[in-house]
């Protein structure tokens, strides 16, 4: 797999170091038994050269037991320290990510509506999982892996130095041939891997597009292209998973074959040196165990950095999250709204989601309480920017907004969010009962309540038909509803909140014209006495509004009721007389 390297490696490691210092003390003791298991390991084999040398040479039966109790021991302690080791770094990297996870979630909540907006939402979910996995991954093995293999290494390079120079300094020459080689096929293994995965993305993706839109593929008799064109997708994967495959085969047998040839030079140089004296015949098996066991920690080292550099790279992203500016919070002076009438009005507002392009200008709106007030206008005009300034989920640039004679921006955010409710065009349900999801609307809400709100959208009588009534549990977004009673509870979420102002956004248009008249029975009951904002491109949705709006570019360029602005003969007179539907 392609490894990523972060862009700034010492901030991001500083970062991380505070999650990590708060299992300091486990960190440290798995620490310990790392170094403990490499002084086992290391020490171990070089206990091979006095019982050789001591006990087997002489055939001094009794000491060689000895000898190989003590080596028993010792593997034992080897052992017991990997197994504690990896117990401890499995618990210190577990508890790392749950409150990097954790910090991370409750980050999100106090990011502004902007940030969602402007982000990929897939590309935010990876931040939860891949980048999570690779920090957790890594925690896990990589960090204990390379303090292992540093230890191994600077000690078997010692003892070998202790035992005989000459013969160490053959065996290192072949190290830097080994990582020259390692750092030169993983290059090429980590390139091809990167294109693999790209053109994996575009067949992905074009077979999701095909299989998902097979009835125009077959309605146009399209099938021959589209498997010419999947072959050519195809083809050019087998090409590039050839060369990533190829390369990453390579490494395994050229480090054995490598290993292989340093152990027979140091076997002959050493049967050599001992042939002469030179050399103990223990000391010659302990070398060559060593310089077996040389080669397994530089290749680890090597993995186990491109690991770090890809987990510190994940990190890198979970912390710009963290960084970026939260939601604007309440001002000192902010006050709570009670007993809304709401009255509603916008007055000289001018708004852009950038400096460079102003998306209202010079708005002006009046709703009386009780009043519907319907937003038309092509797509793009500035109808939901307005119900987003309203509820504050963007500040307005210029003019103000009052409620009740009040700035919003004047209001605790909590409190005006909860005088408000939406119901938009796109439904979404938690994965729950239905009542749960209802009482989202108003967490304190009794049953009773719920089920009145239920009736007050119409969605009793279809909620009494299913298996288990009011829980029924809901997944995958309510999959197992239909649009229109999905809509119908998300009214009933909006009913049971029981808010003084309503914001009704394309609330029908995905509904079919059946279905559209028994979901506005619904919106008609649940719009009494509250103050409404309706944004509706179906023009029959608006008819009967107190004052409708025709926006275009950003500005109000009729107002009035729909009788008055047939009269005026403008743009809503061209909408109603010539398509009963928005562009």
């Amino acid at each position: 797999m392609e490894r990523r390297k972060p862009k700034n490696t010492s901030s991001t490691s500083k970062k991380l170091w505070r999650y990590l210092k708060k299992s300091k003390i486990s960190l440290f003791f798995a620490i310990f038994f790392v170094f403990i298991n490499c002084v086992s390991n290391i020490g171990g084999s070089y206990l091979l050269r006095p019982i050789i040398n001591n006990y087997i040479i002489p055939g001094d039966i009794q000491g060689m037991l000895r000898g190989m109790t003590a080596l028993l021991f010792i593997y034992i302690a080897e052992v017991s320290s990997q197994y504690i080791q990896s117990r401890l770094m499995v618990d210190v990297a577990q508890r790392t990510v749950n409150t990097l996870r954790k910090d991370l979630f409750s980050k999100m909540q106090d990011l502004p509506l902007r940030f969602f907006d402007t982000k990929n939402h897939g590309e935010i979910m990876s931040r939860f999982t891949n980048d999570m996995d690779n920090i957790s991954e890594s925690l896990n093995f990589s960090l204990t892996q390379i303090f292992s293999s540093i230890i191994i290494v600077v000690g078997i390079i010692t003892i070998m130095l202790i035992i005989n120079p000459l013969m160490t300094l053959i065996t290192v020459v072949i190290i830097p041939l080994m990582t020259v080689l390692a750092r030169y096929i993983l290059h090429n293994s980590r390139k091809y891997f990167s294109a693999q995965q790209a053109v994996m993305g575009e067949i992905n993706g074009y077979a999701e597009e095909i299989i998902t839109g097979q009835k125009v593929v077959k309605v146009f008799s399209f099938e021959r292209n589209v498997e010419e064109e999947f072959e050519r997708l195809n083809t050019k994967l087998q090409e590039k998973a050839t060369k990533a495959q190829f390369y990453s085969a390579l490494m395994i047998p050229i480090m054995v074959n490598i290993n292989t040839i340093n152990y027979a030079l140091t076997a002959c140089i050493g049967g050599i040196l001992a042939i002469r004296g030179s050399l103990d015949i223990g000391g010659l098996m302990v070398f060559l165990q060593y310089s077996r066991m040389l080669g397994r920690p530089i290749n680890e080292m090597t993995n186990q950095i491109n690991a770090i550099q890809s987990a510190l790279a994940g990190a890198e992203r979970i912390f710009e999250i963290m960084e970026t500016k939260p939601e604007k919070e309440d001002e000192s002076d902010s006050m709570e709204l009670k007993n809304i009438k709401g009255d509603v009005r916008f007055n000289n507002v001018t708004f852009g989601y950038n400096s460079d392009k102003i998306v209202l200008k010079n708005i002006s709106i009046y709703a009386k309480p009780g009043q519907k007030i319907a937003l038309v206008g092509s797509t793009g005009a500035g109808k939901t920017t307005i119900t987003n300034l309203l509820t504050r989920f963007y500040d307005i640039d210029e003019g103000s907004i009052t409620i009740d004679g009040i700035d919003i921006r004047k209001i605790k955010k909590e409190n005006l969010r909860k005088s408000l409710a939406m119901v938009l065009q796109d439904t979404h349900l938690f994965t729950g009962t239905i009542i749960d999801n209802i009482r989202y609307g108003k967490l304190e809400a009794t049953d009773e309540e719920v089920i009145k709100a239920a009736k007050l959208a119409g969605a009793d009588s279809f909620i009494r038909r299913l298996s288990n009534g009011y829980n029924t549990v809901i997944d995958g977004d309510g999959n197992n509803l239909s649009q229109g009673q999905r809509q119908l509870l998300n009214i009933a979420r909006a009913a049971v909140a029981d808010p003084p102002i309503l914001i009704l956004d394309e609330a029908t248009s995905s509904i079919d014209t059946r279905t559209e008249k028994y979901i506005e029975e619904g919106m008609d009951r649940l719009m009494e006495g509250r103050t409404n904002f309706i944004i509706a491109h179906r023009l029959s949705t608006v008819r009967n509004a107190d004052a409708i709006m025709v926006i275009e570019n950003g500005e109000i360029i009729e107002r009035g009721n729909h009788e008055e602005l047939l009269k005026q003969r403008g743009r809503y007179y061209d909408l109603c007389t010539g398509a009963f539907e928005l562009e």
